[in-house]
């Protein structure tokens, strides 16, 4: 079931890119993009994204606020934040108001994130 599963991950960092996909590749279908404007163009342009994770720190637009945005057209997909520093008032609320599923912390731990993906994929 895995393998069906199309995932995007938000991120400005390259090598953040490359290291996600190359990890993630082997089970579920890997999309990336560099910012939150290219991961809302990505949205548009693959609806069968299912899981989104994202970068908190971002210029421009942070994942926080891409999510909002993301999330006023594509109600369906769980959405997840990766932060390379501690839970903040913004992905607190964020968590309270159900905006996102779950934070992570960097460097993302591989089986952690796979078991909220499982988690989330047998809850629907």
């Amino acid at each position: 079931m895995s393998q069906e599963v199309t995932l995007l991950y938000v991120d400005d960092e390259p090598i953040n890119l490359t290291l996600f996909e190359i990890n993630f590749r082997r089970k579920y279908k890997v999309i990336t993009a560099g910012s939150g404007a290219e991961g809302l163009q990505k949205l548009e342009g693959n609806r069968d994204i299912i899981v989104v994770i994202s970068d908190m720190k971002m210029p421009g637009m942070n994942g926080i606020e891409f999510i909002k945005k993301a999330k006023e057209h594509y109600r369906h997909i769980a959405y997840f934040i990766l932060t390379a520093f501690d839970i903040n008032k913004e992905i607190k609320e964020a968590l309270d108001q159900q905006l996102i599923n779950r934070y992570f912390n960097k460097p993302f731990n591989i089986k952690e994130i796979d078991g909220a993906i499982q988690a989330f994929l047998r809850s629907i």
